[in-house]
């Protein structure tokens, strides 16, 4: 999705609010890259929409503090794929 960024960010805010998505699942689904995905969600958005950022920024708190759960699920399964 290119074109307005305005329409974008807010499009972006809106999904990453609903699904709890990563910065990196938005950015596949949308088609554009991490730095986009991150400069529209807490630059653009911020003046954009507060209440749109405020949620999403509980979002991306939660991903972040989860992250290194994910790392290490994945480095388990790449050395140990029974361990599903």
């Amino acid at each position: 999705m290119k074109g307005n960024p305005e329409e974008r960010a807010v499009a972006l805010g809106e999904y990453v609010a609903a699904t709890g998505a990563t910065v990196r699942r938005a950015a596949q689904k949308f088609g554009i890259s991490k730095s986009t995905v991150h400069k529209d969600l807490t630059q653009r958005l911020k003046r954009l929409n507060r209440s749109l950022y405020e949620d999403v920024q509980a979002v991306l708190l939660k991903n972040k503090l989860e992250r290194h759960i994910r790392g290490g699920r994945a480095t388990q399964l790449k050395y140990h794929p029974e361990a599903k």
